[in-house]
C-alpha cells in the first residue's frame, strides 16, 4: 500500500468518515457516483470495486459489461456539504476485469494525450472560466424560466442572492482543495462566473466535474436552480468555458520568447497554428450539444470564425497579456469551449490539436486585425475567415473526417459519440418548436 492509500484510510478513520463517493463520468460528462462503505476502501484500492458498465453511456458493449473502479487516492477529499454523515469522494479510473485500462474511460483519454505531452517533454497547464445561469425556482418550468436577478457585468448587488451563493461555493471549493482566481457576476441576468486557478489538466478537469457538483448544492440550499446549459434563452448571453493553456518544459513557460511579438514563441504560435487547423474537427466535441450552436451563433461574445488575434475577444483562439514581463503567464486563451462539454474528452482533443501543431511545425496565419464582429458575414468569408460548425449536424460531419479526433479518443469512443450525437440531432430535428408555431399558426 502507498502512502496517499495509508494516508486515505487513516483520514477516514480518524474523521469518523460514514460514506466514500466514487466518482467517475460516462462518455458525455455526466457524473456518476457509487457510495462504498468505510470498510471496503482497502479492498477497492487493491481489487477495484465492480459494477455494470453497460449501463454506463458508451462505456462498455453488453457483451463485455463487467468492469471495475479503481480510486485514485490523491483526489480523496471530504465534501463539506454533507453536515449529518461524514462524506468524502475519490475519482475513479476504469478498467476490465484482466486490469486492461478501459478504453472508453473520459479519464483514461485525457491521460493518454498528456502522456504523449510528456514524451515530448511537456506538462500542460490549464485555467477555466466558467459560466453558469442561477434560476429562482428549484424546479424551473421549460417555457418560464426566471433569472436570480436582472444584474449585468461586474454588477454589485447589495443584497444579492448570488452574491452568497458565489462566497458559499468559493468557500466550498476551497475546502475541497481547489484554488479559485476570482468569481463575478456576467452580463446575463442571473449569470455568473467562477474563474479556477492554473492546475495540470488532469486535476483541472477533476475540479470541473467537482465545481458543477459544488454549484449545484449550493443552488439547491438557497431554493433556487443553477444550470451550465450554453444558451438557455435566446435572449440571454450563452455560458462558455473560456479556457487558458500553456505547456511548460520544466519550470519554463514554453509558449514565452521575451521580445517576441506578444511574447509568444515559437512553440506557441506552432501550438495556435494547431488549434487552428483542427478547430472544425474538435468542435463537436468541445461544443457536444445541439444548443451549443445557439451559444456559438448567437452573438455577444462567442466565436463564429476559426481565427487567432492578440488580446481580440472576437478571435477562436486569444493571446492575453495581462502580465506581458512575466514569461510564467505566457498563454493562449480557446474561447469556443462551453460549460457543458466533458472536460476529459475537450481537453484531450484541445491539448493533442496543439501538439499535431508543434510536432508537424503548422504555420500560424495573420492574427486578425480588429473586432470581427465590425464585419458583414460576406466580409469575414471574403477576408478568408472560416466558420466554425453552424449545428451539432455540421460538426459531427467534420468529426466523422478527423483522423486526429478518432485517434485521440479511440475507435470505441469515437464511434459511441457519434451514434449518441447523431441520434441527438434527429431528436431535435424533429421537434417543433415554438417559433414555428407563433409564426406558422396564423400563416397558413
Amino acid at each position: 500500500m502507498n502512502k496517499q492509500q495509508d494516508y486515505v484510510l487513516r483520514t477516514i478513520d480518524e474523521r469518523e468518515i460514514k460514506f466514500i463517493r466514487l466518482w467517475f463520468t460516462d462518455v458525455l460528462g455526466s457524473l456518476k457516483s457509487i457510495a462504498l462503505a468505510p470498510a471496503e476502501v482497502e479492498g477497492a484500492f487493491n481489487e477495484g470495486v465492480g459494477f455494470d458498465g453497460s449501463s454506463i453511456e458508451g462505456l462498455t458493449r453488453r457483451s463485455e459489461a463487467d468492469m471495475l473502479l479503481h480510486p485514485d487516492p490523491s483526489t480523496f477529499q471530504v465534501l463539506p456539504w454533507r453536515d449529518v454523515d461524514a462524506t468524502a469522494r475519490m475519482f475513479c479510473d476504469l478498467s476490465t476485469p484482466d486490469g486492461q485500462p478501459a478504453v472508453s474511460d473520459p479519464r483514461r483519454v485525457l491521460r493518454r494525450a498528456l502522456d504523449h505531452a510528456a514524451n515530448l517533454g511537456f506538462t500542460f497547464y490549464i485555467h477555466p472560466e466558467i459560466e453558469f445561469y442561477v434560476l429562482k425556482s428549484r424546479h424551473p418550468g421549460v417555457n418560464g424560466l426566471e433569472a436570480i436577478d436582472n444584474a449585468g457585468y461586474f454588477d454589485n448587488v447589495a443584497g444579492g442572492t448570488t452574491h452568497d451563493l458565489r462566497r458559499r461555493a468559493v468557500r466550498l471549493l476551497e475546502d475541497l482543495g481547489i484554488s479559485v482566481e476570482f468569481s463575478h457576476h456576467e452580463g446575463g441576468p442571473g449569470q455568473n462566473e467562477i474563474d479556477l486557478r492554473y492546475a495540470d489538466a488532469l486535476a483541472t478537469a477533476d475540479n470541473i466535474m467537482t465545481f458543477r457538483s459544488v454549484v449545484k448544492e449550493v443552488a439547491f440550499e438557497q431554493d433556487c436552480f443553477a444550470t451550465f446549459m450554453p444558451k438557455p434563452r435566446w435572449d440571454w448571453p450563452g455560458s462558455g468555458m473560456h479556457t487558458h493553456m500553456s505547456l511548460f518544459e520544466g519550470d519554463t513557460n514554453a509558449f514565452y520568447e521575451a521580445g517576441a511579438p506578444h511574447q509568444l514563441s515559437r512553440t506557441g504560435k506552432h501550438f495556435i497554428a494547431g488549434l487552428l487547423k483542427h478547430a472544425r474537427e474538435i468542435t463537436a466535441v468541445t461544443n457536444q450539444t445541439v444548443n451549443s450552436y445557439k451559444r456559438l451563433w448567437g452573438g455577444d461574445e462567442a466565436p463564429s470564425y476559426v481565427c487567432w488575434g492578440h488580446n481580440n475577444s472576437s478571435a477562436l483562439v486569444r493571446v492575453p497579456t495581462y502580465k506581458p514581463n512575466k514569461g510564467g503567464s505566457a498563454r493562449v486563451e480557446y474561447r469556443a469551449l462551453d460549460s457543458a462539454a466533458n472536460p476529459y474528452l475537450a481537453y484531450a482533443v484541445l491539448l493533442e490539436a496543439g501538439l499535431r501543431g508543434i510536432e508537424h511545425e503548422y504555420e500560424i496565419p495573420d492574427e486578425i486585425d480588429g473586432d470581427l464582429r465590425d464585419l458583414s458575414e460576406r466580409e469575414r468569408r471574403v477576408l478568408g475567415y472560416e466558420p466554425l460548425p453552424t449545428s451539432l449536424d455540421e460538426a459531427l460531419a467534420a468529426m466523422e473526417e478527423s483522423e486526429l479526433v478518432a485517434e485521440v479518443l479511440g475507435e470505441q469512443l469515437y464511434s459511441f459519440f457519434l451514434d449518441n450525437k447523431h441520434n441527438e440531432w434527429r431528436q431535435y430535428r424533429a421537434q417543433v418548436t415554438e417559433f414555428e408555431l407563433r409564426s406558422g399558426l396564423t400563416q397558413f
